[in-house]
This record gives structure tokens, sequence and C-alpha cells, in this order.
């Protein structure tokens, strides 16, 4: 009987073929559901540390916080709004479980971004402090939402879309757009709420790149 590494790896290939290979995890709705409250909760104390310290974020977030301090519309309406466009684009490309629960997340930070500050009271905040803190707060709840599913809306589709399509990584693709929006916050903050705007968003940004990769995370 013949017996070595060449036998060896023709039985394993052999096993392989038979026994398919087990398909990952589901979650379950309730996990769901938790998922996107913890992920909205985070991403949206985030968002009120830099709404009060007077700093911006990338994405349909920064776009939003540019409208809500040059207009004084509540941040929470603008980011609602601002991202009913993009549902389209995440039913054509994502399909209907993730363009549903991306809205619900997005219906979930808009209310909590207006609440927090109904519970949490900041004293005196140091923008860069907050660029960090928030900045870490806010890509820590977007892996959250990334790995049951959902997204934030509008660049976070975009960035998850060509991921999955072309292999873009979409926390490298997300940074640059987010540089773009914060140095365009110049017509409304001033130079050291830049600098800690743009803080802010490599902290957001590295966790994602850190944290998101194809493959590692293997639960849908």
């Amino acid at each position: 009987m013949n017996s070595g590494p060449h036998s060896d790896r023709a039985l394993a290939m052999n096993t392989a073929a038979i026994i398919p290979p087990a398909l990952p995890p589901t979650h379950s709705l309730f996990e769901d559901i938790l998922a996107l409250v913890i992920g909205a909760l985070f991403v949206s104390l985030g968002i009120a540390m830099f709404n009060q310290a007077g700093l911006l974020t990338g994405g349909t977030a920064g776009l939003a916080f540019l409208i809500h301090y040059s207009s004084g519309i509540p941040f929470g309406t603008v980011f609602f709004v601002i991202n009913l466009p993009f549902y389209l684009l995440a039913v054509r490309r994502m399909g209907w479980r993730f363009t549903i629960k991306t809205f619900c997340a997005v219906a979930l930070v808009s209310v909590f971004s207006g609440l927090h500050p109904q519970f949490v009271q900041f004293g005196a905040l140091t923008p860069l402090y907050v660029a960090v803190i928030g900045g870490f707060l806010m890509g820590t709840g977007f892996i959250v939402l990334f790995r049951h599913q959902a997204s934030l809306g509008g660049v976070n589709i975009l960035s998850l879309y060509l991921q999955d399509k072309y292999g873009i990584r979409a926390g490298k693709l997300q940074m640059g757009i987010d540089v773009v929006i914060v140095l365009a916050s110049l017509l409304v903050v001033d130079l050291t709420a830049l600098l800690a705007s743009m803080l802010g968003a490599v902290a957001l940004n590295l966790v994602i790149m850190l944290n998101h990769r194809p493959g590692r995370y293997m639960a849908v």
C-alpha cells in the first residue's frame, strides 16, 4: 500500500472534493437588531462629540455637518435626507436586505445624534482629543454595522460595493473621499478645527482598514 507525502496530499484533495466547505454562520434577527442599535449608538456618540467641538467628519456625515453648520438645520434631519438618493444604488448593487438594514442604521443615527445631548453634557472639549476618541468610536460603530451587512449610506455604500466588486479596500477609498470633504470644511470652520477634523478622519478610517478585510470575518 502506497504511503507518503504524495498519497497524503491526494487523500486530502479527494476528501476536500467530497466534503463541501462549511457555510459561514448567519446572524439571527435579534443579533442584527442589537448590532444596528450598538453600531448606531457608537457612531452617533462620536458625531455628538464632533458637533459640540465644532469638528467635521467625512462621507455623507461630513456633508451633513457642512449643511448643518452653514444653515442651522439639525444634523439628524440633514443626515437622513441626504442619504435618500443612495438607497437606489444600494438596492441595485447590494440587495434589499442590505438596503433595509442601512436605512434602519441611518434612521437610528439620525435620531440618536439628537438624543445624546439630552443625556450627556460635555464640558470643555479639546479638539484633538475629540478627533481621536470620536474617530475611534465612529470607526468601531462602522465595523459593527459592516459585519452585519449594513452601512450608513452614501460613501459607505459606494466603498463597500467597490470593495466587493473590484477588491478596492473600503477604508482606503473612504479615507481619500473623506480628506476631500474635510478640506471643503474650510468654508465653515477655522484651521484648528480643520486639522482636528482631518485627524478624526484618519482615526476613523484606521479602525476600518485594520478590521474590515475581505475573508477575515465570515459571518453574514
